[in-house]
């Protein structure tokens, strides 16, 4: 079979196009390549619609703690204690068994036990808390003299936050929130590592590369490949985040300018 072939017939694999069998002996570089890129499909489709909820969410968490209505302030404090204080891998385990709890309770949550709907909102809930925290904490950091200079030009309500307020809490959070982003898409790879199961071994690209270090005894083949794809992906990352932080900061000197520091986190 040429590489080609195996192009077509597993590179849409993982979400349910092309051959339905795995390679069961003889594995290539080209089969694992393409198996592995095949799987990181689910990869960037947990991380992308993970941080767009996410960031919607976060900044309703960071305004909601920063208030001073306790009924807003403390529910935001507990849900960001909750799920930053807990692991990653923990949450996707408790949640695959509350959601099939659910299921049994009434069909409308079926989907909810499914990798594709159950694990993206565990991520969602997860990335929305360390996001609203590393907001809160730009908007804590947001210099008086910008707030007064917004109240001398007559700026007050919702003007002033569109305004003066959320533009230089973003600025302020930009880089830490960059490296939280690069993180969401590498702890993707747990979902199908913890208690989701991938359908008609339909996974992703951790799923795929345990599967030919498995078969082959050999996991210096797999885990590099994957590897490799994710530092492309944290490329891209960077890059798309950079261009956010230069249009955030565009309006101030160059030297004054916050520039992005890649900080990976060893453990969540």
């Amino acid at each position: 079979m040429s590489c080609l072939q195996t192009i077509q017939d597993y590179g849409l694999r993982s979400v349910g196009y092309g051959e339905r069998l795995l390679p069961k002996d003889d594995f290539t570089l080209c089969q694992q390549f393409t198996l592995i890129g095949s799987g990181m499909i689910w990869n960037i489709y947990f991380g992308v619609i993970a941080l767009i909820f996410g960031f919607v969410f976060a900044n309703a968490l960071a305004l909601a703690k920063g208030t001073q209505n306790p009924l807003l302030r403390k529910p935001a404090e507990w849900f960001i204690f909750i799920f930053r204080g807990s692991p990653l891998f923990v949450q996707f385990f408790f949640g695959y068994f509350l959601f099939l709890s659910l299921k049994s309770v009434a069909p409308v949550f079926a989907p909810l036990s499914a990798a594709w709907l159950g694990a993206l909102v565990v991520l969602f809930l997860n990335t929305a808390a360390y996001s609203g925290e590393i907001f809160y904490g730009a908007l804590r950091s947001i210099p008086r003299g910008d707030v007064e200079a917004a109240d001398a030009y007559g700026l007050s309500g919702w003007t002033r936050f569109r305004r003066v307020i959320w533009p230089t809490m973003m600025r302020l959070a930009w880089p830490a929130y960059t490296n939280e982003a690069i993180f969401l898409f590498h702890a993707t790879t747990l979902v199908f590592f913890s208690g989701f199961p991938a359908w008609q071994q339909r996974g992703d690209a951790l799923y795929y590369a345990s599967y030919f270090a498995d078969k082959t005894f050999n996991p210096f083949v797999p885990y590099p490949i994957l590897a490799g794809y994710f530092i492309l992906l944290t490329l891209v990352v960077i890059g798309t985040y950079g261009m956010i932080n230069r249009h955030l900061n565009r309006h101030l000197p160059q030297e004054h300018r916050r520039r992005i520091r890649v900080r990976p986190q060893i453990i969540r």
